[in-house]
């Protein structure tokens, strides 16, 4: 067997592993400034690699990174490094295990960010208090070998709902039909967006931040014959825009709002009074690439 195990009489091979540590939090204070900044990340590690196998077989673990120390290295490079995206820390925590350890074939980083900033008051910002901005968090996936780096961002929880401009009409009827055709209702949805990088050398949090806008504004502002088709207008106009992009995919969940019957209590529904509802839900997804890619 190869990575040197032993041959042994096993019913079964072993032909992938990985290991690590998550849900590693980070909060960081960055007192450089003329202005502290405050940032909170939560890390997993994962890693790869045939070297590994003699611990599955044999358990010897003399080339097992302990998880306790990868947890370390998390707030080791998070002293180091200024934390101005965490795609660029991502990249220095993933390259220090290829470098350090020459028997990992493969580093994931996987990282959450909550997004806080400092709280408005009358004349400005306050220096040193800060609240949470937003439901939604920042992501990335550092995926590096030694051939080889891809890293995927993305939003997760991104939750947005629009009262009307939107209608679901024209789809297939039949026996197992009870849904009403509609050309106004409430469409709300949680956006999960993925996207992966032309290199690791972008202007990681200008592009977020032009991202996050332009699937708002395209979801505010699209009239919605489906949810498919605002999808795909959505992830359409950031890759139109960002340059940086090269691929996204998208999660919209329906999160539905439906007219509750006011008619037995004596009272009729003015399209203004819904139940709000978690599941079951539909679930439509989709990817795109740029033309010609």
């Amino acid at each position: 067997m190869s990575g040197g195990v032993k041959e042994k009489s096993f019913v079964s091979t072993l032909v992938k592993n990985s290991y690590g540590k998550s849900q590693v939090r980070l909060s960081k204070i960055n007192r450089s400034g003329k202005v502290p900044t405050w940032k909170e990340i939560t890390v997993e590690i994962e890693l790869a690699g045939p070297e590994f196998a003699d611990c599955y077989y044999e358990g010897d673990n003399s080339k097992i990174v302990a998880t306790d120390s990868m947890k370390n290295m998390v707030y080791v490079f998070g002293a180091r490094n200024d934390l101005n995206s965490i795609e660029e820390y991502g990249l220095a925590l993933a390259k220090h295990f290829l470098d350090h350890y020459k028997h990992v074939d493969e580093a994931n980083v996987r990282i959450s960010e909550d997004m806080w900033v400092p709280i408005a008051i009358d004349n400005g910002h306050h220096d040193t208090a800060f609240v949470k901005d937003r439901g939604d968090q920042r992501y990335t996936h550092i995926q590096m070998t030694s051939k080889a780096t891809k890293i995927t961002s993305g939003i997760d929880n991104l939750v947005v709902a629009k009262i009307t401009g939107s209608e679901f009409t024209g789809y297939i009827t039949d026996s197992y039909t009870t849904l009403k055709p509609t050309t106004d209702r409430i469409f709300g949805t949680k956006i999960e967006a993925r996207w992966t990088w032309k290199g690791t050398n972008c202007d990681f949090n200008s592009a977020f931040s032009k991202a996050r806008s332009l699937m708002l504004e395209t979801f505010a502002g699209h009239h919605s014959l489906s949810a498919q088709q605002t999808l795909f207008a959505m992830g359409d106009a950031v890759l139109a825009a960002v340059s940086d992009i090269e691929e996204i995919s998208l999660t919209l969940p329906n999160l539905h709002r439906l007219p509750f019957n006011l008619e037995p209590l004596g009272m009729e529904n003015k399209n203004e009074i819904f139940v709000t509802t978690s599941e079951p839900h539909g679930v439509i997804k989709g990817t795109m690439v740029v033309r010609g890619f």
